[in-house]
């Protein structure tokens, strides 16, 4: 871990657009040296977040701490921040080098490195994100892929305290995201440098982060470890926007949870009976005999994806649900099949 990593409190954080509140009594610590996701849906506060822990917007209450520092009401040229948006901003009229080199160059005399400092610190950081040939180049010569390295060299270039990136891999396509994923995370591991990343690619966020924060409609759902956030909702909101769910009336009856008056594997959460609803995850249904089964219906499609097979199955009465399996031979269109629960989760 960078030993000058800098942690960041967010503290009873309100904002409110016009007559929207965006965000609402907002609190979140992030740990120095850890990569932090912001995740949930359009308007669910995250850019709105990363800009305020920025100093690009001000709250209306709440503050920003950065380490010991009380940062709210402090400019976003003295925060010492690194800001990577979706879009590069890169200038196009400046080489690779100049580019990077720019936020050290635009410091006052007293505190800008001298020239050979800077062509030092520009070498090192064309070294880390592997374009070391290209510091003549101009914006327009390069890939999308390369131009989201070069902002990320800008912004470290001038050794902010903190890292901020907004959907930073939002304009480039699947396979270059990938690629840029790993990269990304290796720069991390490297630098030690704490960051925050916005997304609302569960994949991103999962595969990239130390952490996930899950935000719904100007609230934090939840934070935690990928694998927590994963195998631990604390709510429908989180599972729902963590992949696809089955969302099935049940029963809470002496600690079982029935379907169909069949009883789950699940065990009811202490002290709660009656009606509930059950969610699980597309491989926690499995097909079963009539007699055993908890859900029936009829095939609408099967098709192959990723090496597993996908099969819609229709209720009647009730939503379509989708199980995914690693064994199964692709089924008719309308085959009557029954369904077992073997996983998923309780709420009330």
């Amino acid at each position: 871990m960078n030993s000058q990593a800098t942690a960041i409190r967010v503290e009873d954080l309100s904002k409110t657009f016009e007559t929207a509140a965006v965000l609402h009594d907002f609190n979140l610590d992030v740990r120095a040296g850890e990569l932090l996701a912001l995740l949930g849906p359009s308007g669910s506060g995250k850019t709105t977040l990363l800009r305020i822990i920025a100093g690009l917007d001000f709250p209306d209450r709440g503050r920003i701490i950065f380490g010991r520092d009380d940062a709210t009401r402090v400019p976003v040229q003295q925060r010492a921040v690194g800001f990577v948006f979706q879009h590069y901003a890169l200038f196009k009229h400046m080489t690779v080098a100049d580019n990077i080199a720019y936020g050290l160059n635009a410091r006052k005399r007293s505190e800008r490195p001298d020239k050979a400092e800077i062509k030092r610190r520009v070498g090192n950081l064309l070294d880390l994100i592997k374009l070391s040939g290209f510091a003549d180049r101009y914006p327009s010569q390069l890939s999308g892929g390369q131009r989201q390295r070069i902002a990320l060299a800008r912004a470290l270039a001038v050794e902010p305290r903190v890292l901020l990136l907004d959907e930073p891999f939002g304009a480039l396509d699947a396979q270059v995201r990938k690629d840029l994923r790993r990269w990304l995370r290796e720069i991390h591991d490297r630098t030690g440098q704490t960051t925050i990343f916005v997304t609302h690619d569960q994949d991103e966020a999962l595969e990239l982060s130390d952490r996930v924060a899950v935000l719904d409609r100007g609230r934090l759902e939840q934070v935690g470890t990928p694998d927590e956030v994963q195998e631990h909702p604390v709510s429908p909101t989180v599972l729902k926007f963590l992949g696809d769910t089955i969302e099935v009336e049940a029963i809470a009856q002496n600690g079982q949870v029935l379907v169909s008056g069949r009883p789950t594997p699940l065990t009811a959460p202490q002290g709660l009976t009656g009606p509930v609803k059950l969610y699980a995850r597309p491989w926690q249904l499995q097909f079963a005999d009539a007699d055993a089964a908890h859900l029936h219906g009829t095939v609408r499609s099967s098709y192959r994806t990723q090496g597993r097979q996908r099969i819609e199955v229709d209720r009647e009465g009730a939503k379509t649900v989708v199980v995914e399996a690693s064994d199964t031979a692709r089924l008719a269109h309308g085959r009557e099949v029954g369904l077992r629960i073997v996983g998923g989760w309780v709420f009330p």
